[in-house]
């Protein structure tokens, strides 16, 4: 990574006036060409409690005691991983541009100025919005291509993973159905036509005749599904004994893996069933298991070593923390910027906004 000689000045908001009139803004931290403030750090605050009053409402104070020590921390792994994602080339707009319309389409907003509407009505500035994301995309991607595409695990390791956790991996009998329905549809309390049941199972059966023949399940059911399931293939899920209808637990818990049903009358319709999944009860075999194992040992395995690659950074960088504030990531090998009194008064001459330079 590069190394920067820090002389900062920018353009800020009205923190606070110097004696002079200067706009400062009072900066905890230089990482390299950036910068972090006792804003950021203070708006780092907000988000963690508020997001920790959502998740644990109970005990946000408690977990906010023990986290808030790792903030500043945050921060600076952050600056340096975008840092880094800049040295390397990552461009980011392609993704935030895909991650921004997800956004849109699961709110079902029609534009993105709709979406950054939105984002005004809740108090979300929407530049802030979009550049934490591009952030958020640009670390995933460091993180990936520096640190887990270096991540391996012998097959001993699988082994033992697995001999040591198998009460974990024990389960219940159970199926995974995809459904396909061709609806019967009747007013309250009548019953449908029977001109329409008569043409929805033949529909029905016609369906059937195409997977018999060769049609993939899952098309057909996104095609022609009169379903909630059918954006999805028809999947419907998982289900333990005891859960569905008699009849079809019967009829379900007999099939294997990839068999079809009949078509089946339901009061909402026709449907064709279809088993994706029927594991047997109790512990599966390694190799069922293995891809669960893998990603297991990968996060094992992930924090430790971007924790010593956020040290590396660290140390290859400029880091300059304000006295009273602490780096929970420091590495005692770090080096920082010196600053000359000549640079420092040279700077104060100048008649713009300036960041407060401790």
């Amino acid at each position: 990574m590069r190394k920067y000689l820090l002389l900062l000045t920018v353009t800020l908001s009205p923190a606070a006036l110097a004696a002079d009139g200067t706009v400062v803004e009072d900066i905890i931290a230089q990482i390299n060409a950036d910068v972090i403030t006792r804003s950021d750090l203070q708006h780092e605050r907000n988000q963690m409690m508020a997001e920790l009053q959502q998740q644990a409402p109970g005990q946000a104070q408690t977990l906010f005691a023990e986290r808030e020590k790792d903030l500043l921390r945050n921060l600076i792994d952050e600056r340096l991983l975008v840092q880094k994602g800049a040295d390397l080339g990552i461009n980011a707009e392609v993704e935030l541009i895909k991650r921004l319309d997800e956004i849109r389409k699961s709110l079902n907003l029609e534009t993105m100025e709709d979406l950054e509407k939105a984002a005004q009505q809740q108090g979300v500035s929407y530049e802030d919005f979009k550049q934490n994301l591009r952030n958020s995309i640009i670390t995933q991607q460091v993180i990936g291509r520096e640190v887990g595409s270096r991540i391996q695990f012998t097959q001993e390791e699988l082994q033992k993973y697995y001999e040591e956790h198998k009460q974990q991996f024990s389960q219940p009998e159970h199926v995974r159905l995809s459904e396909i329905l061709v609806a019967t549809p009747a007013p309250e309390g009548q019953s449908p036509d029977p001109q329409q049941v008569e043409q929805a199972e033949r529909k029905a059966k016609e369906l059937l005749a195409e997977i018999r023949g060769g049609a993939s399940f899952d098309e057909v059911a996104r095609k022609s599904s009169e379903g909630p399931t059918a954006a999805q293939g028809g999947d419907l899920g998982t289900f333990q004994r005891g859960v569905l209808a008699a009849e079809l637990e019967k009829l379900t818990f007999e099939m294997k893996v990839g068999d079809v049903s009949d078509v089946i009358r339901t009061r909402q319709g026709f449907i064709i069933l279809k088993v994706t999944e029927h594991p047997a009860p109790g512990v599966p075999e390694m190799k069922t298991v293995e891809p669960r194992i893998m990603e297991a040992l990968y996060y094992s395995k992930l924090q430790p070593a971007l924790r010593a690659y956020l040290t590396k950074l660290r140390e290859e960088a400029y880091i300059d923390i304000r006295e009273g504030y602490v780096d929970t990531g420091a590495s005692p090998n770090q080096t920082k910027p010196v600053y000359t009194t000549a640079s420092v008064e040279e700077e104060k001459k100048k008649k713009k906004k300036k960041f407060l330079i401790f």
